[in-house]
Order: structure tokens, then sequence, then C-alpha cells
């Protein structure tokens, strides 16, 4: 009965950790953890051993450090965890993980409405923001936004305001979300707080641990 359930277990975070970046803990034995990468099948990884580019650095209890493309983040169990973004999943993660640069900017991937973009998490913007440049390059027609005055570090400036139907990160999506275009060049997407206030947010050395509100 015990190895049906546990079969059971395995089977369920199988089904939620199918996206590209997505690492779950799903049980441990002994010395080794039990992983699913990418919705591959339950693989036991030892400390120091890689699986799928997923390197196991160490484990206790029931929690776990992992390595992918020189990120390192922390694994709870039965917890999926989209480490970085871009990923090619549904869509139905709850947590994301996010590395600082070399200038301590939290940098990712993502899609708005399906667009890739390069995103800024940004605290201190109060929605997603955007340069005319990117919205046009991702099919957004803003014109037909509410004009706004955009107060900026170089002043103020026009823009539009609108309403984005999705902004994905890693296998984490949401919807709905408030948005500002400006008329200024940006170099990035900045990931306001409009997105940001969908998820209860921690800083964790030089990551950054968001978990979906419900």
């Amino acid at each position: 009965m015990k190895n049906l359930v546990v079969a059971a277990q395995l089977f369920i975070a199988a089904a939620v950790a199918h996206a590209a970046g997505s690492v779950t803990l799903t049980g441990t034995i002994g010395s080794r953890a039990i992983l699913i990468v990418n919705g591959a099948p339950p693989k036991t990884v030892a400390v120091g051993e890689t699986f799928q580019g997923v390197k196991l650095v160490s484990l206790q209890s029931e929690q776990a450090v992992v390595e992918l493309d020189g990120k390192r983040v922390n694994l709870r169990m039965d917890t999926p965890v989209s480490i970085g973004g871009g990923g090619g999943g549904s869509g139905g993660g709850n947590r994301v993980v996010l590395s600082a640069d070399s200038r301590g900017h939290f940098m990712t991937q993502g899609t708005i409405n399906g667009r890739a973009v390069t995103f800024m998490l940004d605290t201190g913007a109060t929605n997603v923001a955007m340069s005319a440049a990117d919205a046009q390059r991702i099919g957004l027609d803003y014109s037909k936004g509410q004009p706004v005055q955009i107060g900026t570090a170089n002043g103020t400036t026009s823009g539009y305001r609108l309403r984005l139907q999705s902004v994905r990160v890693g296998d984490v999506e949401v919807y709905d979300i408030d948005a500002v275009v400006s008329q200024q060049s940006m170099p990035f997407v900045l990931l306001g707080n409009s997105f940001m206030n969908r998820f209860s947010m921690r800083r964790d050395a030089d990551q950054m641990v968001l978990e979906k509100r419900y």
C-alpha cells in the first residue's frame, strides 16, 4: 500500500513539473534525492551528480539545493520550481527563482501576450512598463490605451496605460495585468508591481523567490 501511495505521489509530481526549466524534489532514498526534471520520469540523484543539466549540490531532510546553468536554488518537497524564465510549459506553475546579475539586478526572459521580452524586476515601478519600440515589436496596439503622463528619472514623458492579456516568467503565467507604454527609450521591460503584487516575494542572498498568491 505504501508503495502505491509513493507511486501516486510521483505521478502527480510528474504531471505538474512538465515545463522547461522546471525541477521538483519529490522524495529521498537514503542520501539520494528523487528529482523530476522537465517532466522526465523520476530519477534518484546523489550529491554531486547531474541529471538533465541539473546538479544536486546538497540534500538534507525535505530540502535540496540544485544548480542549473550556474544558478543555485533551494527545493522543497513536492514544490515545482521554475529556474529563470522562458519556459515552454502550460504556465500553471506557482514559483519562480531569479538570480541577481553582477550589478545586483534581477533579469529574466519571459513573454507578454505570448511574445518574448527581456524583463528587469523593478519593485519601484507601479506597473509593467515598456518602451513604444518594444510594444510595437510584440504587436501591442498601445494607441488604443488611455493617454497618461509618466514620471521618470529624467522627468515626465507621455505614454499610454493599457491592460495586458498575460505576462509569463518561466512556467508561471498571470493574466489581466496593468501596463504603461512610454515614448522614451527603455533597454528592458520593467516587471513592476502590477505583476509583483500577484506574488509573495522574499530575498534569499542573491536570489529572489516569487510564489504565486491564491
